[in-house]
């Protein structure tokens, strides 16, 4: 039996990670897929941070050694017991069994601070919203969800500007695909651009054939190829970037059943085009890395690593 193929989505807190991961576990097929939560490695709960002066994104208040250890193990088709995080009151709640499915979407904050981490993923994307945005969007979820007050959410996004600024951002540069949505032309929350930089690490498909254009830009770049897509892009020109995209995974047609680009307000659902072509993006890499697994290779990335041993953590 083949191993599992790993994705991690990194970002800061409220940056978009779940709502790009529920759309590909969606397509995928919940039956299919692992959700993993890499947060879940806190060392200290929401009680005990501040009292040693530590946020959530800093390495020192997670145990790293540990989810390197456990996704080592699940990279290799092992179920492990994984410790539960509960972020509606930030307490711990008891271990859970983790077993493996044929996709495994991880989702953290630091899932790519070390080598090791990186190395354990196929596929590795980064959500960098601007930071405007991302401070809206976490106020509307962590009032919402989570049982704080605006000016308990804006006061603890300035804490953590520093460990953001030396741990989370500088993860981007380690990611095959980064994604950051951004306000264009529309303010409708539907129509959000979408600026996509492909890192060469994985093999992308040749965007060279979209005209540009009418809400499409494409710009070449040393290392890759960037993308900026109009959220408020005509219908006729979304459906040529996405058959374009498709051709390229033609043994997986059976998952255009599903749709993708779908998102929550509250209790509202919305779809965004932007959306649904960033996540077309990593699900073609995620089967394309499936495929050659199946077949016997290492995996999609052109320059494959060596994925860590399972190691005891004393």
């Amino acid at each position: 039996m083949s191993r599992p193929v790993l994705l991690g989505i990194v970002g800061d807190s409220g940056s978009g990670k779940t709502t790009i991961a529920r759309g590909l576990v969606r397509v995928l097929g919940h039956e299919q897929v692992t959700h993993f939560s890499c947060d879940a490695y806190h060392r200290y709960d929401r009680r005990q941070r501040p009292e040693r002066g530590l946020t959530p994104l800093s390495p020192e208040c997670n145990y790293l050694d540990i989810l390197t250890q456990d996704l080592a193990h699940l990279r290799r088709s092992q179920p492990v017991l994984t410790p539960t995080y509960r972020h509606s009151d930030g307490t711990f709640g008891p271990p859970a069994h983790v077993v493996p499915g044929g996709f495994i979407v991880a989702e953290g904050l630091l899932a790519f601070h070390t080598r090791e981490l990186r190395d354990t993923f196929d596929v590795r994307v980064f959500v960098d919203p601007p930071e405007e945005l991302r401070r809206r969007w976490k106020v509307a979820r962590d009032c919402s969800r989570r049982g704080y007050t605006t000016d308990q959410v804006l006061a603890e996004l300035d804490r953590r500007e520093h460990d953001a600024k030396a741990y989370i951002r500088p993860q981007q540069r380690h990611a095959d695909i980064v994604i950051s949505f951004r306000p264009g032309a529309s303010r409708d929350p539907e129509k959000l651009d979408a600026h996509l930089f492909l890192r060469d690490e994985l093999s992308h498909p040749d965007l060279s054939a979209v005209s540009c254009g009418n809400g499409i830009a494409r710009l070449e770049r040393p290392d890759g190829q960037e993308l900026r897509v109009a959220g408020a892009m005509e219908p006729e020109r979304v459906v040529e970037i996405e058959e374009l995209i498709w051709s390229r995974m033609h043994f997986a047609s059976h998952m255009r059943q599903q749709r993708l680009g779908e998102f929550t307000i509250g209790t509202g659902l919305y779809r965004s085009d932007s959306l649904a072509i960033a996540q077309l993006l990593v699900l073609l890499q995620l089967v394309t890395a499936r495929a050659t697994v199946a077949l016997g290779g290492s995996g999609a990335r052109l320059r494959s690593p060596r994925p860590p041993a399972p190691r005891r953590v004393g």
